[in-house]
């Protein structure tokens, strides 16, 4: 009777675990730089509760404005700066500076500057791109402080109760679609090139002849992506709670079954795309056209609602975004067994799928 030790899964999986953490570009790309990549974005959109305008005046008659600015405004190099105190809603920074017209354009282009004020019979008037969010938010606060100034400067906004829930930061939005975003990419590229590389190198023709199941070798190559994915996620949530606060506010039993399930549809997909591809050229162009347009659609970084309403429902049907959703409803909506079940098993589904049809098509040499 063979032990477990001898059983040709076990040494096929301790085989690729070896080869995995014996390499330092793995290790990094695959779990350090995660974490760098989510402590700075959580510190450039969480640090400071500072808003940062700048703006350009064109023209020397801007009376309505050069009036508050002497009044409110101090002179730093050149430069009127304004600075608004709200404890409620954070401090607002106004900086003016002149310029001539096409100067100021070229501002405008360059992201250099936010809004350009100029005179309209003796009123300022504003030039921005409407599309701009942060220009439109420029002139808000500056066209209300041009209206009254001295009611804008207070620190009293008994109108306004400021959200501290848990889950609303951008930082909380940003870690599960992180975790997301590993998982698919650490499968694709560590189960799906690895195998188009020997397939090129001529290796696996020289691993079917040994008396080997062909599954296993497959299995194995999940089984270790799984291990390295879990060690990445449980790196990437302790950091971000010791750093943010980040927490998991729904079941981890739950969570546990849709990374699972996350994990097996997109070993199926890379076991797809690797399934016939013998050069490694073409597998970067394969694994790069898989993995791109879900990463810009499925909303890792930002809402994929921004996107047009017909294209929603198509989004919506990606597995990273299935993931990704999944994971935050976990992590910010308190979610449980029950809202994780449809996603968990359609992930599984499609990836036992694409494993199916993969192996049926599988070229070995």
């Amino acid at each position: 009777m063979k032990s477990f030790k001898d059983h040709q899964l076990y040494q096929l999986t301790k085989t690729h675990l070896l080869e995995t953490i014996r390499e330092p570009e793995v290790l990094f790309w695959g779990m350090v730089f995660p974490i760098l990549i989510s402590i700075g974005l959580g510190l450039a959109f969480t640090q400071s509760a500072e808003s940062k305008f700048k703006v350009v005046m064109v023209g020397e008659s801007l009376t309505e404005l050069d009036s508050l600015l002497a009044v409110y405004a101090r002179q730093e190099d050149n430069k009127h700066v304004w600075r608004i105190e709200d404890k409620t809603l954070g401090n607002t920074i106004f900086t003016f500076e002149r310029s001539d017209w096409r100067s100021a354009i070229i501002a405008l282009k360059r992201g250099e500057a936010d809004l350009i004020v100029s005179d309209s019979s003796r009123h300022v008037r504003y030039h921005f791109d409407p599309l701009n969010s942060q220009a439109q938010l420029a002139y808000n606060k500056l066209s209300a402080l041009i209206k009254s100034p001295s009611a804008a400067d207070k620190s009293s906004q008994a109108n306004i109760s400021p959200l501290t829930l848990k889950g609303v930061r951008y930082i909380d939005f940003l870690v599960p679609g992180l975790i997301a975003f590993g998982i698919m990419s650490d499968i694709l590229w560590g189960i799906s090139y690895t195998i188009i590389e020997r397939r090129s190198q001529k290796l696996l023709r020289r691993m079917v002849a040994t008396p080997m199941r062909k599954s296993n070798l497959l299995v194995s190559m999940m089984i270790v992506r799984i291990m390295m994915n879990l060690v990445d996620a449980l790196i990437i949530i302790l950091a971000m709670w010791l750093i943010f606060g980040v927490v998991i506010q729904g079941n981890i039993g739950a969570l546990t079954l849709l990374f699972l399930a996350g994990n097996v549809a997109f070993t199926g997909i890379a076991v797809l795309i690797s399934s016939r591809t013998s050069k490694t050229e073409t597998g970067n162009g394969w694994i790069n056209a898989v993995q791109m347009p879900m990463l810009i659609l499925s909303g890792v970084f930002f809402s994929y609602h921004n996107f047009p309403d017909w294209s929603i429902g198509i989004i919506k049907l990606l597995p990273l975004t299935a993931l990704t959703d999944g994971f935050r409803s976990i992590f910010n909506e308190g979610a449980g067994w029950i809202e994780i079940l449809t996603p968990s098993a359609a992930l599984a589904l499609v990836g036992v799928i694409c494993f199916a049809i993969g192996m049926k098509i599988f070229k070995w040499f």
